[in-house]
């Protein structure tokens, strides 16, 4: 009964936990115990509180006993990246900068799961500050990708999307800086979401650019990602991104849309570097939505070419001036041999932090500095916007659009030593967050090495509800999401 309750969807088991079938000290017993048996090859935890779990667990079996159910999420173990505030568990960013911090309070998101009577299970493992795409450069070890083990799960929120496909929660929260979840998502085999910008609250993040993170959920099929969205999103005045907008139930609208919609392909992101099967999994999905009557265009964002070189300018700029706080000072690594108090910066900083996130600070400080700032930063922000206004564009001709999530299924361990190649890795990802739109990756076949692949939806500005209910027909219509690794 363990192995089947771990790879149901959050929907099917909150009726089960309703029809009092199953309890959830069960479920999480189940959890925690497929965890433990799997956990030496993926990797996906920094670390994971097993009694408090189980107390959460069994409180949510007494609110359902006392007929206080709080709804879907009620008793369903949520694994949190561990970037995201868990108040009395560890806060570590996957950095030696804070490998012994334990955060004081709850992120919003935090409060809202436990509101909504969900399990917060464990830390997830992620690239340092959520800088990289394969989750290689946590400082605590590399996860591995549950459908091959020589293999990466993505990045940055690879332990969240491994964890999630291996098994180890039922549902996972991660974030997204320039394709975080919806790439990991697609190299795991599960479904990511990006919200809008400022639709999720980002307080209690720890930020890397501010202006481009945004917390999303990971979960087994579309309508557990609206579950869970529905119960992060909404309007919060501790973060001055946050955005005020209704929100709708999500998870009712996805059955109650339907089609056909116009479905926009645009061409610059089908040309050189996408690997072929994974093209042909995409162009099926395509054919698909074709033959339920949809309207398929192509359409244009002719400044994609200039994504990439915009994000790493514009991303690198914010996570320079974030991580200033590291200091060795107020808190965090703090070295031990230091002459004074500039030379403990220097060597704290140097101790703290991993070769990526330095390389990243170090490209930030330069493209902000005296007599580059316009030539760089300032350039990508007016470049930005003619992203933003393509994608803008291109949506008063169609309802969504239709893409690859990753040019490539997952790749081997070790592969992507060359950081241009790794960054190049987000290509058809970082134009969402650069424009602040929602978008979702959505398993869409195998490659003939048995690997997962992702097609990418992207939506227009808080229409969540319209995104989620074109992916969830797909969905319905394929058997992608009942394929589980190997273990």
């Amino acid at each position: 009964m363990a192995d089947e309750l771990i790879f149901k969807p959050v929907a099917e088991l909150a009726a089960l936990l309703d029809a009092k079938k199953i309890s959830a000290v069960e479920l999480t017993q189940a959890v925690v115990a497929r965890t433990q048996a799997v956990e030496p090859q993926v990797r996906a935890f920094n670390s994971f509180d097993q009694a408090d779990a189980l107390a959460q667990a069994a409180a949510s079996d007494a609110r359902r006993s006392a007929g206080q159910g709080r709804g879907p999420l009620d008793g369903i173990p949520v694994g949190i990246k561990d970037v995201i505030s868990v108040a009395g568990q560890p806060l570590t960013a996957s950095s030696k900068m804070l490998a012994n911090f334990v955060s004081p309070y709850d992120a919003t998101v935090t409060e809202k799961l436990r509101n909504a009577g969900a399990v917060v299970w464990g830390r997830l493992n992620l690239d340092e500050f959520a800088m990289g795409s394969s989750t290689e450069n946590s400082a605590f070890g590399a996860t591995r990708n549950p459908w091959d083990l020589t293999r990466v799960p993505g990045g940055s929120s690879g332990g969240s999307a491994a964890a999630l496909a291996a098994g180890e929660a039922i549902a996972t929260l991660g974030s997204d800086t320039g394709g975080s979840i919806r790439q990991p998502a697609a190299l795991c085999g599960v479904v990511g979401l990006k919200p809008t910008y400022g639709l999720v609250s980002r307080y209690g993040l720890i930020a890397f650019a501010s202006s481009l993170d945004q917390i999303g959920p990971f979960a087994r099929t579309v309508e557990d990602a609206a579950i869970v969205l529905g119960a992060i999103a909404g309007h919060d005045e501790r973060d001055s991104t946050s955005f005020k907008t209704e929100i709708p139930d999500y998870r009712t609208e996805l059955k109650q849309r339907n089609g056909p919609w116009r479905i926009g392909i645009p061409k610059e992101y089908f040309g050189a570097g996408l690997d072929p099967e994974v093209a042909a999994a995409v162009e099926k999905a395509i054919a698909f939505y074709r033959a339920q009557g949809c309207e398929i265009k192509q359409v244009s964002l002719p400044h994609t070419e200039h994504g990439v070189s915009v994000y790493y300018i514009i991303a690198t700029a914010e996570c320079s001036s974030n991580l200033s706080r590291y200091d060795g000072i107020r808190y965090g690594h703090r070295a031990k041999q230091a002459k004074d108090v500039v030379d403990l910066y220097f060597q704290s900083r140097a101790e703290g932090f991993g070769p990526e996130v330095k390389r990243r600070i170090i490209l930030g400080t330069y493209v902000l500095s005296s007599g580059y700032y316009d030539a760089y930063y300032l350039r990508a922000q007016k470049v930005r916007t003619l992203i933003r206004q393509d994608f803008l564009n291109a949506f008063r001709e169609v309802d969504v659009l239709l893409t690859p999530t990753s040019p490539t299924p997952a790749f081997k361990a070790g592969e992507k030593a060359d950081p241009l190649a790794m960054y190049l890795c987000d290509i058809y990802t970082i134009g969402v967050n650069l424009a602040g739109l929602p978008g979702v990756s959505v398993p869409c076949g195998f490659s003939s090495g048995g690997l997962p692949i992702g097609l990418q939806l992207i939506g227009q500005p808080f229409k969540e509800a319209e995104l989620l209910a074109i992916a969830h027909a797909y969905e319905q219509a394929h058997n992608w999401k009942d394929r589980h690794p190997t273990l």
